[in-house]
């Protein structure tokens, strides 16, 4: 099985086959996993309350919550039991709530429930008293974002697959029994292909299909992060009334200890670059101070934004051809870190459950290293040693550990994600340095490849 794309759900997938007895070769086309659309979201684990009834996502996001919540204590993947609230802020919001909890009843989610606005003050006191009621959410969860898919591809590694970083996919042909596939490191071969190629899913179909079934239009969401002091002045996930477009812009904790807001919903023609502005910046900070007045003494201490591989319409977009041994994984738009593991379901099942696979007798809980600020780290063990970073507080044990890992980083945002290292209040002011003296030999430091401090 050859797949394309190491993001979320590319991860999951190779840990699906992997785990059912598959040969697995993961073929990612940055320099690290998660280079591409999964470096950037909400880290929310949902339910599927408000996903489209009885359709495809609503099943992955179910079915994957659940599997999250199975194997995240034996992987050591961090989960915040945070809660939901859906707020209304306007009439017209208000007028919608019955519809919203009738919705998540008909999907399955039987414990959203109707709040009063005296309800959600009881439970959020620094909410603005302008809120008119709300729904409460129980199961919607905070998660680490970028441990979990790091977590899947590492258990999948451990039963045998491998992973191609940097090998761009230029080409190649379907033989009747094998694909044989060219990339910018070489030429592979693979009896199946699993296209999950995100921003360039529907590229990659028609470069090997001849044809493509989707058309990828990337849609831009920009996030502010409050310092982690904000993070007390509020308890659950704040969601907003959806629209029919989008779900909104969220105000939520994260598990490594900050307050984010966002995100937008701007499409564009780039898939590549993902820039913020100062008008939506602005726009996200008052959004949130209106809602949160407190926030208003609060500094913003980190900027970023995404890509979603969003396509002309709105559901998942999932092609089946049993005669070409392929399947294509497309239009994953904002749901696809909770929903990846029940993707990964639902298209092994697609291969009849894996009929004719043996699955490794024994099965291996890799864990990965916590980053969540709510569980111990290692800088709190009396033999921690240096301290690299002191805004995040990340050890030197733990950058050294992630090049000794199974999957090393392969570039500095993929130590960043692994470490947290510069990804604190000073954005790497101060640490910067120093992780070039430590990563400068691997060409992969904040000052670029093959770059030291004195350059």
């Amino acid at each position: 099985m050859a797949i394309v794309g190491g993001g979320v759900v590319g991860c999951a997938m190779a840990r699906r086959f992997a785990l059912g007895g598959a040969r697995v070769l993961l073929i990612e086309k940055g320099p690290d996993i998660l280079s591409g659309a999964s470096k950037a979201n909400s880290a929310i684990l949902h339910t599927g309350f408000d996903a489209p009834p009885e359709s495809l996502e609503l099943a992955c996001i179910q079915a994957g919550h659940a599997e999250y919540l199975e194997i995240a204590p034996r992987l050591n993947l961090p989960l915040l039991e945070t809660g939901a609230l859906l707020v209304a802020w306007t009439e017209s919001d208000l007028d919608k709530l019955d519809e919203i909890v009738a919705q998540a009843h008909a999907n399955g989610v039987g414990d959203v429930v109707r709040l009063s606005a005296e309800d959600i003050r009881r439970r959020e006191p620094g909410l603005a008293p302008t809120l008119l009621g709300g729904v409460s959410v129980p199961r919607e969860y905070l998660i680490d974002p970028w441990s979990a898919p790091l977590a899947y591809v590492q258990q999948a590694m451990a039963h045998g697959t491998a992973v191609l970083r940097g090998a761009a996919v230029t080409g190649g042909a379907f033989d009747g029994r094998v694909w044989h596939i060219e990339t910018t490191q070489g030429a592979v071969s693979a009896r199946y292909m699993l296209n999950c190629a995100g921003l360039y899913g529907d590229r990659v179909e028609e470069l090997m299909l001849g044809d493509a079934s989707f058309n990828i239009r990337p849609r831009k969401g920009q996030f502010v992060v409050f310092d982690k002091a904000a993070s007390r002045l509020l308890n659950a996930i704040l969601l907003p009334v959806p629209s029919e477009r989008t779900k909104g812009i969220v105000i939520t904790r994260t598990v490594f200890g900050n307050l984010l807001v966002g995100p937008t919903a701007e499409e564009q023609e780039d898939r590549v670059h993902a820039d913020v502005d100062t008008a939506t910046l602005e726009m996200l900070v008052a959004a949130a101070v209106a809602r949160i007045p407190a926030l208003g003494t609060m500094p913003v201490t980190a900027l970023y934004a995404g890509l979603r591989p969003a396509t002309e319409q709105k559901y998942y977009r999932i092609r089946h051809e049993p005669a070409r041994n392929w399947v294509t994984v497309g239009g994953i738009r904002s749901t696809g870190l909770s929903a990846a593991l029940g993707l990964a379901q639902h298209v092994f099942n697609l291969w009849e459950g894996g009929a004719g696979l043996v699955p490794p007798a024994a099965v291996s809980w890799p864990p990965v290293p916590n980053l969540s600020d709510y569980a111990p780290r290692d800088w709190q063990a009396d033999d921690h040693g240096e301290i690299v970073c002191h805004c995040e507080m990340v050890t030197r044990r733990e950058i050294e550990a992630s090049f000794q890992s199974a999957l090393p980083p392969g570039d500095f945002g993929g130590l960043k994600r692994r470490t947290r290292a510069c990804m604190g209040r000073c954005q790497g002011f101060y640490c910067s340095a120093r992780l070039a003296e430590l990563t400068g030999d691997r060409g992969i430091g904040p000052f670029g490849e093959g770059l030291t401090r004195d350059a």
